[in-house]
Order: structure tokens, then C-alpha cells, then sequence
């Protein structure tokens, strides 16, 4: 449904003369586009990063989750807002927060201050002096392939490279939600690969524990599907799987909920799982293309202001509504990439305070590990907990 909220956008100030509003009874699945191609605005116009959602008033409190897009979108001539899950077409999703700072005109949007640039070693000794002790993280699939998982897009090696085998008209159908009632088995088969229990958490994921142990997390943002952040040990609600999970698992006939431990047996059998009260098809709570977020997402609208810094680890920060995220914190605030490759506003409009570590992943963390001084201690946890997970398997 569609809100019919519209702001035409002045070219030169940064006022909104006009507006019309029907329906503003429903803010589920809100939408918020940009009008230009990146969530943030260039030097000398109005975006920066991003404050709160609170700044867009009362009104703009949503009781439901946004819908996962395939591709950053892009919008053109208005800055509109529509309700419902469904793509817009010809408009680019952007986080709540994002956009209240685009509508108010208050963050920046570039760095002409002539501030020093940061460094990694600034952020350590921020974090040290307890200056920054309120982190969130944004991982992705990187953070997942050295425990040999696949990730989703690597030429050659990601998943969607690898899906001709399953017969599907394109790779990204084996994750929408109309081909998957029309022939669930190959999602079935890839689950095969992906379900909890088949691969053990990296480096990568005990720093995030560490991160927690230290009460340093304030919440952990992730786009893995595949658990490795609660086996490690991090807690449910130091996190937020954007994009659903493995652990639980709903009836799509009669909406029951079940444990994905449940429903293993079948997968590992190479069976489609089915509901043993109505017989429906069991789907794991995975995030399809279309479908909404869950609600644990727009914890963002609290989380990411009050962070003082943001750690994007192993992401493309190519999938909607997620990769908006990385602006949506204070324009002050440190932004730490760890990252195979420039990425998101790291590429497109990097700021004084951000800070990029490019190549392998673990050698990112690890050298960041180091400059703390908690080499050790790193030690320690992963002996600690790979003696459980052995103890566990035996």
C-alpha cells in the first residue's frame, strides 16, 4: 500500500514546501528512497550521516520489517515513501535513520574540515582509553569463508556461481520466495551445505566474542545465514541476523514455529521437510528476496546513533536495505573496514575518520588484535572454546 507521502526536494535550500499525506495509519514495511544514487549527498548538499529516527517525528515508528532487496536501486527526480513489501520500481532503499538525516539536512556529507586522517592505531587508542567503548559491527559473508563456507558473489567461487548445477532459470531465484513454492528442492539442496553444525566459527567470529567479553559489543549486525555468530558464543541479543536464520523454522501453510534442529534429519536426507500437524512446506527462517526483515532489524534506529564506533567487516555492502546501514551513524564517529576491497561510502566518499584495512579478512583482525594487546587473550578463547566444540562432537 501505498502512503502517497511525497517531498519535492529544493535544489538550493534544504526545505520541503510541500507535502501530502493519506493513510497515515499504516507505517508497516516503510520505505524510504533517496533521490540521488548513494544514501549520503555529496559535499555542499544536504545528507551526511545519519541521526536517529526519532528526528522524523512520531509518526515514523514502523511495527514491521522491510523487505530484502537484490541489488541497491536507484531513484530519480523525488524523494518519495511508500508502504508495503514490495520493490519500487526505479528508487534506492535506504535506512530509516539515513533518511532522517537526508530530509532534516543535518550531518555532512564530506570532509572539508581539513581534519588529520585516522588511523588504525588512533582507533586502538581510543578504544583503549575507553573513549569508544559502544561498537557495532556490520559483517558479511567474508567473515564466513575462512571457515569454508562459500560466500555469495566471489567470480568463480560464490554460491551464485556455483547454482548451474541446480537447474534454476537465474541464481538468484533459489532465494525468492514465488520459486521456491513453485520448486523448493533446490534450496533444500544448498541448505544441505549452509544448515548449522556442518562448520565451526574462525578468528574472525571469537574476536566478535572477545568484542562481547569486553563489553564492547552493542550489538553485532550480521548477514549470515549460517549461525556461526551464536556458536561462537555471542548472545541473541547482542545480535541481529538481518537476514534470518537457520536456527528456527515456520510452517508456511499453518504459520507453527519449530526449532531448524527439528527438521535437520530431513534435510540431510535430501527430503523437503513438511509441517507433522498440517503437512505444509517447513521454510527455515531465512530473509527471501521480497520478504520482510526481521523486526530486530530496526534496532538499528537506536543502535546505530548511539554508537561512538562501527566496525564493516567482510561485506559487499551491495544488498538493501542492509548496506544503507553503514551510514547511519554519527558523522564523528570512526568507521573501521575490514575488507578484501573498497566498498560502500569507503569507495564512493571517504571521510577523515575512516579508517580501511584491505586484503584477507583474518590478517585485518588479527592485526587490529595486536595493536589492543589482546593477542592472548584471543588465544585463550579459541583453545577454550574448540575444547567444547570437540566435546560436543565426540
Amino acid at each position: 500500500m501505498s502512503l502517497g507521502l511525497r517531498f519535492r526536494v529544493a535544489a538550493v535550500r534544504n526545505v520541503f514546501p510541500a507535502a501530502s499525506l493519506q493513510g497515515f495509519t499504516a507505517w508497516q514495511n516503510l520505505w524510504i528512497c533517496s533521490q540521488r544514487n548513494h544514501p549520503r549527498r555529496p559535499v555542499g548538499s544536504m545528507g551526511g550521516r545519519n541521526l536517529p529516527l526519532a528526528s522524523l517525528g512520531s509518526g515514523f515508528i514502523p511495527t514491521s520489517g522491510t523487505s530484502l532487496q537484490r541489488e541497491p536501486l536507484e531513484c530519480h527526480g523525488e524523494m518519495a515513501i511508500a508502504c508495503g513489501a514490495r520493490r519500487i520500481q526505479g528508487a534506492r532503499l535506504v535506512s530509516l535513520s539515513t533518511a532522517a538525516t537526508g530530509i532534516f539536512g543535518i550531518g555532512r556529507g564530506g570532509d572539508g574540515s581539513g581534519n588529520r586522517k585516522l588511523t588504525l592505531q588512533d582507533v586502538a587508542e581510543l578504544i583503549q582509553k575507553k573513549e569508544c567503548h559502544r561498537m557495532v559491527v556490520m559483517a558479511g559473508a567474508g567473515i564466513s569463508t575462512p571457515s569454508g563456507i562459500p560466500d555469495f558473489r566471489s567470480p568463480g567461487s560464490g554460491l551464485y556461481s556455483n547454482l548451474q548445477q541446480y537447474n534454476i532459470p537465474y541464481p538468484e531465484a533459489i532465494f525468492e520466495i514465488a520459486y521456491f513454492f513453485h520448486n523448493p528442492k533446490p534450496f533444500f539442496t544448498l541448505a544441505k551445505e549452509l544448515y548449522p553444525g556442518n562448520y565451526r566459527p574462525n578468528y574472525s567470529h571469537y574476536f566478535l566474542r572477545l568484542l562481547h567479553d569486553k563489553g564492547l559489543l552493542l550489538r553485532l549486525y550480521t548477514q549470515n545465514i549460517d549461525g556461526l555468530e551464536r556458536v561462537a558464543g555471542i548472545p541473541l541479543d547482542k545480535l541481529v541476523e538481518a537476514h534470518g536464520t537457520f536456527a528456527t523454522a515456520t510452517c508456511t501453510a499453518c504459520w507453527r514455529s519449530y526449532l531448524g534442529e527439528d527438521f535437520r534429519g530431513d534435510v540431510m536426507a535430501d527430503k523437503i521437510p513438511h509441517c507433522p500437524v498440517c503437512t505444509g512446506l517447513i521454510k527455515p527462517d531465512i530473509v527471501f528476496f521480497g520478504e520482510e526483515l526481521p523486526h530486530r532489524f530496526f534496532l538499528h534506529v537506536t543502535d546505530f546513533p548511539m554508537a561512538d564506533v562501527l566496525f564493516i567487516i567482510g561485506t559487499s555492502l551491495e544488498v538493501q536495505p542492509f548496506a544503507s546501514l553503514a551510514d547511519a551513524v554519527r558523522s564523528s564517529i570512526p568507521r573501521v573496514l575490514i575488507n578484501r576491497e573498497l566498498v560502500g561510502p569507503f569507495a564512493y566518499q571517504p571521510q577523515y575518520n575512516d579508517v580501511a584495512l584491505l586484503g584477507d579478512v583474518i590478517s585485518g583482525v588479527e592485526k587490529f588484535v595486536e595493536l589492543m594487546g589482546w593477542k592472548e587473550e584471543m588465544q585463550e578463547l579459541i583453545r577454550r572454546e574448540t575444547e567444547k566444540l570437540d566435546a560436543k562432537d565426540n
